[in-house]
């Protein structure tokens, strides 16, 4: 059995992505890539081959962690990187291709955020990030739990702005009880929301508390700045 390093250097998988751009590499090269290393009796392109002879490559889509361990040679580590890169590269291909929706009314918001709350028992805490069209560039869960002003969770939330360039942001939490109104601690936490996108020139243009049935918009209710 040869091993990669036996390989004149041009040929070797990292080594010609290097020198090639990772366009000029084939599916077997890639895969090599990503797997790193092979076993002691088969080296990492054989590997890579014998993974693309089980599984085509239009099969790796509905790959799962069950059919990667099944090779010998590949364990719950290389499985779970494999994996992880499929995932990221739907993820790519989903975000280019699909048109990005543009909710500007606090209704518009709740009623594409209902299915993120359905039937749960306590409160999460979501943000939806928005370019400077008012298109949802990110949905993302924030914290689980009672709200309050931690440092902590306004930091993360903006953060996670700054990550995906975010021109706004508009908050959404739910009251498990049925009860959309704010508590005090809403207000609050509210307050310390907006004064921190005021710094970081990232507006906070809402924060709607929702239930099953209905919503509350601090927007709405006091246009978000004068609370």
């Amino acid at each position: 059995m040869y091993k990669i390093k036996d390989l004149p250097e041009e040929e070797r998988p990292r080594e010609k992505l290097k020198l090639f751009g990772v366009n000029n590499l084939t599916d077997k090269e890639i895969i090599s890539v990503i797997l790193k290393t092979g076993t002691k009796d088969k080296n990492v392109n054989d590997l890579s081959l014998e993974l693309l002879r089980k599984h085509p490559l239009n099969e790796f889509k509905n790959l799962n962690l069950k059919d990667l361990t099944k090779i010998k040679g590949i364990g719950q580590v290389k499985a779970i990187e494999i994996l992880a890169s499929i995932e990221l590269g739907k993820r790519i291909f989903l975000r280019k291709n699909i048109k990005l929706k543009k909710l500007n009314k606090a209704k518009d918001i709740w009623e594409d955020s209902k299915y993120l709350f359905n039937g749960l028992k306590q409160e999460f805490f979501y943000c939806y990030y928005f370019n400077n069209k008012q298109e949802v560039i990110e949905k993302k869960l924030m914290f689980i739990g009672t709200i309050n002003a931690s440092i902590t969770h306004t930091r993360e939330i903006f953060k996670e702005a700054y990550l995906v360039s975010a021109s706004s942001i508009v908050c959404l939490h739910n009251h498990p009880t049925g009860d959309i109104n704010p508590s005090k601690a809403d207000i609050e936490f509210t307050n310390a929301l907006i004064k921190t996108g005021e710094i970081q020139k990232i507006p906070v243009v809402d924060h709607i508390i929702v239930s099953e049935e209905n919503y509350y918009s601090f927007y709405e209710n006091y246009n978000c700045k004068k609370i």
